[in-house]
């Protein structure tokens, strides 16, 4: 059988400011993996679930996607919440992305936006972002000596690459950001839009739509060489996509493809100013910049979970998992494995294998995984060698989250070459 979980252990998974406590947060999912990986969450904002917390369970979870799909619960949402957006999608008028979708429906969508994600069109776009990267280390420079490296970098410099992927005119982007922080702060008294109610999420999502509805009609009346443009004028079956098709597709590029990475850079920041050995290490050998940038994903880990649903009865590490029932996969606690990494609280720059979750794993593996892993790599590539010295300006802050996010406030004391 699996465990019934108490309640503080329950809390580190269905409370969003358990998250703003790492150190709480990996205690208790330490104490799940040992003792209860696989374990039935009761909470009272939430529809029950059986978290799985064991990397090889969440691969195997996430390869058999006919038996455990993403439907109807892709995510952990408030029930009221969860219910109200699922009517939304069956009727044709909520959002419905990439994350919501099964196969076939799922690899037809995915394939409108993977040519812009392939080796080609990484190569095209790393002079960009090279230059970006250079900008945003040059404006530290400029600040002085001190700032909020989460607001005032890490979550400037990836907006500006993938608004610059969709084509939006820069004058956009201050209004992209607030509404992308509107929708994963929900939970978070910072960014959330008033009080976080049913109606103040759906004012979210409606404003994301208006704006992109606006988008797709001009796309469609003169194309561009973007992303957006590509989007608006994709055929599945011979059919245009509908326009709620076309904005949850936009919605997805624009906020998961920004506030995941914002949240990599600001974790991997926190984590090298953490860890000055591993800093130096990097510093004298720039050669580890690719496994340091997986070091880094691996332990921010910016997407914290994703549901599924069980399409039959079955089990997972012996414990019956009936028809109906969801499984959150906790990718925290995956990347903290230790069946999986060796000494996995320890920040190795040059860790080697780096079997990581963070970007998931199967038919639903993260479409914009190169795009990060280069804005990654151009910004430390940049930075580093030009960081004299960095320390902590202030007491780190996380974001309150169960599903995307990281910190949202570093106060940083530095001197750059």
């Amino acid at each position: 059988m699996g465990a019934r979980i108490t309640d503080e252990e329950a809390g580190v998974l269905a409370n969003p400011q358990a998250y703003t406590d790492e150190t709480r947060l990996h205690a208790a999912l330490t104490h799940l993996r040992r003792n209860a990986p696989v374990s039935w969450v009761e909470s009272p904002a939430y529809k029950p679930f059986w978290a799985i917390t064991k990397h090889a369970d969440i691969m195997e979870i996430e390869r058999q996607n006919d038996l455990f799909t993403n439907e109807p619960r892709p995510l952990l949402q408030y029930s009221g919440m969860e219910d109200v957006l699922r009517e939304q999608r069956e009727a044709g008028i909520g959002l419905r992305t990439l994350i919501h979708m099964d196969d076939p429906h799922h690899r037809d969508m995915r394939k409108i936006g993977a040519d812009w994600f392939r080796p080609k069109a990484m190569r095209d776009l790393k002079v960009r972002v090279d230059e970006l990267a250079k900008i945003y280390v040059d404006k530290m420079a400029a600040t002085g000596q001190e700032c909020d490296f989460v607001q005032e970098v890490a979550v400037n410099y990836p907006l500006y690459v993938i608004l610059s992927l969709l084509g939006l005119p820069e004058s956009d982007f201050p209004r992209m950001l607030k509404l992308t922080q509107e929708l994963f702060g929900a939970d978070d008294s910072e960014f959330q839009r008033g009080s976080n109610s049913l109606e103040d999420v759906l004012a979210v999502l409606m404003d994301f739509f208006t704006y992109f509805a606006g988008l797709t009609a001009s796309r469609r009346e003169h194309p561009t060489a973007d992303l957006t443009s590509a989007i608006a004028n994709a055929t599945i079956n011979g059919q245009p996509l509908s326009d709620m098709d076309t904005a949850s597709y936009y919605v997805i590029v624009a906020s998961a493809g920004h506030d995941t990475t914002s949240a990599g850079i600001a974790g991997g920041m926190l984590a090298l100013l953490q860890n000055p050995d591993q800093l130096d290490r990097l510093r004298n050998d720039m050669t580890l910049m690719g496994t340091a940038v997986e070091e880094m994903i691996r332990w921010v880990v910016p997407v914290k979970e994703f549901m599924r649903t069980a399409q039959a009865d079955t089990e997972v590490r012996g414990v019956p998992i009936a028809k109906g029932e969801s499984v959150l996969l906790s990718y925290v606690s995956a990347n903290r494995d230790e069946d999986v990494f060796a000494d996995p609280f320890r920040f190795d720059v040059g860790r080697d294998p780096n079997k990581h979750l963070s970007f998931g794993y199967g038919v639903h593996f993260c479409l914009g995984a190169a795009l990060a892993r280069m804005e990654m790599n151009s910004f430390f590539t940049e930075l580093v060698p030009r960081l004299a010295s960095v320390e902590l300006a202030g007491e780190p802050e996380f974001m309150a989250t169960t599903f995307v996010g990281g910190l949202k406030h570093l106060p940083i004391r530095y001197s750059l070459r």
